[in-house]
């Protein structure tokens, strides 16, 4: 037994990993599998007391901090060598009041866990698009997904939380309590903390809703994107359609000759009356000639774990991201030049809809600033071996230069990678000053600074 286990044991409700530990390969391995870092210590956390006595080890000890939710984050903050990692993947508790219509959620939940506790009542809050996502780095980043349109993001729908601060302390943050702690971790993700519940507010969605898929050739890629350009102008906030252009998935409604060869793919989401929404569709049928389409009511959870089979974890994972208010032509042709020299089948170029709800926020309202982008464009580098490692990160790279001059302000922190420190100021744009104050009263030394950091 290591002098840390030794020495945390005692402390800890929950389990305390050390390397040599028949679970701690797998305990250290986080979903992108770029990252390869060895913690001299992981601490598996069941409440807020493990919380608490883990934090106050690493202090004790000099030992750098990690916070893991659920280890999705692309940039791989959740762990570091040599280092303490604070794993909250195990609290994963979700408690639904149906008739306040909000929801309680530990910090280890992942989308899954949210959307299958408040869907029994037929409620949801806007989360992201992949189920095994984690709720804690989703929402201090922003959070966006199918719901945002009407809802807002998911830090429009953060109520309150439960902070535990570096000096220790348990602090709530909501607009009544420590509304300066509130304001930042609504946007300036693990700096100013380490959240251990998050309270958000629910609204009527589903069960069932309308949603699917229309793939067409990558000849009418143009076209398809022209259309979309002007059809998501006037579209009504119940509809969601996203772009994403990849080689096809072995989809059971596409030809098998399509299978491998690059399409251009329109996800379409409708949380509103089911009929209505076949009207509204209709118009996207007709952009050009599909390969094939699947489209029909389905329950609202299964089209939230629709993408995951394409974010498996495991997988090599570099990502570029801008904010778009408008889709310039220039933009477009550079998408299709790009997305028709993919380096691998795995990876892929999409562009998120956000315009709605979102926009109608005040961009000093809270920590994220990027009220005005109308889309946000991901390009999502993805491979299977070292091998592949440079290619593919310069063709995302080169996409993301070319793109720039017809991008809008800000970044999302959450599609930010590890060397991309540079852009916090600019991810934050005039908010950058008020973070760095509240993050000098919250954390003065920097204790959380694996993270996209604002420096006290």
């Amino acid at each position: 037994m290591s002098s840390h286990q030794a020495n945390l044991t005692s402390q800890i409700q929950g389990r305390v990993i050390v390397p040599g530990d028949a679970e701690y390969d797998e305990a250290r391995q986080i979903w992108n599998a770029m990252i390869d870092k060895r913690p001299a210590v992981i601490v598996k956390c069941t409440n807020t007391s493990d919380v608490l006595a883990a934090l106050n080890y690493a202090k004790a000890q000099k030992l750098e901090i990690t916070i893991r939710g659920a280890g999705h984050n692309i940039a791989g903050n959740a762990i570091c060598d040599d280092g303490l990692m604070i794993d909250l993947s195990d609290m994963k508790k979700v408690t639904v009041d149906p008739g306040a219509k909000r929801v309680l959620v530990q910090p280890g939940a992942t989308l899954a866990d949210i959307d299958a506790a408040t869907q029994q009542h037929g409620l949801a809050t806007p989360v992201g698009i992949n189920s095994t996502t984690g709720i804690s780095g989703l929402t201090l980043g922003g959070g966006f997904g199918w719901l945002t349109r009407k809802f807002g993001m998911t830090i429009d729908n953060l109520v309150s939380a439960q902070v535990v601060t570096a000096d220790g302390r348990q602090l709530t943050a909501s607009s009544t309590e420590n509304s300066e702690l509130f304001w930042a971790i609504r946007g300036g993700g693990g700096n100013f903390g380490i959240v251990t519940e998050f309270e958000f507010q629910l609204h009527s969605v589903g069960p069932e809703i309308l949603a699917g898929l229309i793939v067409y050739p990558f000849d009418q890629a143009k076209q398809v994107l022209e259309q979309y350009r002007t059809f998501t102008q006037t579209a009504p906030a119940d509809l969601n359609v996203w772009v994403v252009m990849r080689q096809a998935p072995p989809l059971p409604f596409l030809p098998e000759e399509v299978h491998g060869k690059e399409v251009i793919v329109l996800a379409i989401f409708y949380a509103g009356d089911l009929q209505q929404g076949e009207t509204l569709i209709e118009p996207l049928r007709q952009f050009g000639t599909p390969h094939g389409e699947h489209i029909g009511a389905q329950p609202y959870t299964a089209w939230q774990q629709a993408f995951d089979p394409l974010l498996t974890e495991g997988m090599r994972n570099y990502w570029k991201s801008h904010n778009f208010t408008e889709l310039h032509d220039d933009a477009l042709d550079l998408l299709l030049h790009y997305a028709g020299n993919l380096p691998s089948p795995h990876c892929e170029i999409f562009i998120g809809q956000l315009a709605g709800s979102a926009n109608t926020v005040a961009s000093d309202a809270m920590a994220y600033s990027s009220r005005d982008a109308k889309f946000v464009l991901n390009v999502h580098a993805r491979w299977e071996t070292p091998a592949e490692d440079e290619d593919a990160i310069n063709w995302a790279r080169d996409f993301f230069k070319a793109t720039t001059p017809f991008a809008s302000a800000g970044a999302y922190v959450n599609f930010m990678t590890a060397e991309e420190g540079g852009r916090v100021t600019a991810a934050y744009d005039s908010n950058y000053q008020r973070l760095v104050e509240i993050k000098r009263q919250y954390d003065p030394d920097n204790l959380f600074h694996h993270n996209q950091n604002i420096k006290p």
